[in-house]
């Protein structure tokens, strides 16, 4: 499985994984994968973590904040003894969408492959059978999202009264999408705040972040990567000031003149995200749609395509803003300029992941164009503003009508390992 969360090397600093101690499984797993080098934001924020201290992390995202985490939490779990009756879960990472839960899963099952914790994924959307039975064959590692978390809770499937480590990733996310009711139950049900290690994790930190980091950590330390930089460096933005009538046009004359690998094309609504999706199809290029309503099997089958880059194109709303590693993502095309200014980062950090160059295009029309004075005070900066030509501006053919059957159902979407004892190393052969 290629890991995408220690990437270009010219961003890494002079920090060794070696350096810090961590327990041996793990350091097995980093040099493995050849990772041996720290990104700034893990080389900031293990020191403390692995100390037992808490953190607020803020990065520009795709620098490495979950192998931060993951590291920390693992480190901490394989070094701190339990007694013989207790029971896990032990440590639980909360993550706003499905998409990010389940990538984070596959990241600490990679990172985590010699240390013999058992990890598991409940999200809402797809497999509650399944989810369930794993969760009581016994888990070492909750990720999840809120909602299917507290269900299970309330069930009586797992108990929160051992949890030692919290980890809250995208945490701005969180409040956007009103997950904080949620968060704040969850956590009241665990150990206090100062008998456990808590982590906040997020592109942004913004007050309302912070004050729910004061309320349920103990004295985090914050620590802010490239604050003075909300976007990455490596970002080329422009944009075209376009009628929303004409934006289709534009769409395919700026696809032909990049001639994207990878591209992640933005839109505001479902309905906008079929639109756009139909006319992609209807004119040659291969294209599907993520969005909230797509079944989930559906979703992560379209994200492994997307991933392993056999499909070029996604269109898709906000669902896909937060969190996925994507490699080479070469393009992100916002069609519909985002109405709120921090998915504006969101959306563009999709590309240019550590150290890597992209391009974000986005088309401002008459229906979102009140957006852009704020976007640009966020990120401190005017986006420079493309002419829009005559060759631009391309005939198109009309749209093709969208396939909404459901795909088959895939098998079990975890496979259980067997159990092994929490803190035994696994030997290899």
């Amino acid at each position: 499985m290629d890991c995408y969360l220690f990437m270009q090397k010219d961003y890494l600093t002079q920090v060794l994984f070696s350096s810090l101690n961590l327990t041996d499984s793990l350091l097995e797993s980093l040099e493995d994968a050849g990772f041996f080098y720290c990104t700034p934001i893990q080389a900031a924020t293990l020191p403390l973590a692995l100390n037992g201290q808490d953190v607020a992390g803020q990065a520009q995202t795709g620098t490495g904040k979950t192998a931060a985490f993951l590291l920390a939490t693992m480190h901490h779990l394989m070094e701190t003894p339990i007694s013989e009756e207790a029971v896990g879960p032990w440590a639980i990472i909360l993550a706003p969408t499905r998409e990010l839960a389940v990538q984070i899963h596959r990241d600490a099952e990679l990172i985590g492959r010699y240390t013999g914790l058992i990890f598991s994924a409940i999200y809402g959307g797809t497999g509650y059978e399944s989810q369930r039975r794993h969760l009581e064959g016994g888990v070492d590692v909750l990720i999840g999202t809120p909602g299917r978390l507290i269900d299970y809770f309330k069930q009586g499937i797992y108990r929160l009264s051992n949890i030692e480590v919290v980890v809250l990733d995208e945490a701005d996310c969180m409040f956007d999408l009103g997950f904080i009711n949620d968060i704040r139950y969850l956590l009241r049900r665990m150990p206090p705040a100062d008998q456990r290690i808590n982590m906040l994790f997020s592109a942004t930190l913004s007050n309302r972040v912070m004050e729910l980091a004061y309320e349920h950590m103990n004295a985090p330390q914050v620590v802010r990567i490239g604050s003075e930089h909300v976007t990455a460096d490596k970002v080329r933005q422009a944009l075209y000031h376009i009628s929303a009538q004409e934006k289709i046009s534009l769409l395919f004359g700026v696809l032909r003149q990049h001639e994207p690998k990878r591209t992640i094309i933005f839109v505001n609504t479902k309905r906008a995200a079929d639109r756009v999706t139909g006319y992609l199809l209807g004119n040659g290029y291969e294209a599907e749609v993520l969005s909230g309503d797509i079944p989930q099997n559906k979703r992560l089958r379209l994200l492994e395509s997307f991933q392993r880059g056999s499909l070029p194109i996604l269109v898709a709303t906000d669902v896909a803003a937060r969190g996925l590693h994507i490699p080479e993502l070469t393009h992100i095309i916002n069609f519909d300029l985002p109405q709120d200014r921090e998915d504006y980062v969101h959306r563009i950090g999709r590309t240019a992941r550590i150290g890597a160059s992209g391009d974000a295009i986005s088309f401002v029309c008459e229906e979102y164009v009140y957006s852009l004075p704020d976007i640009e005070k966020f990120i401190g900066q005017k986006i420079p503003i493309l002419p829009v030509t005559e060759e631009l501006m391309l005939e198109y053919k009309p749209p093709k009508r969208l396939d909404r059957r459901r795909l088959p159902s895939p098998g079990s979407e975890h496979s259980r390992p067997g159990r092994t004892q929490r803190r035994r190393p696994v030997n290899r052969t």
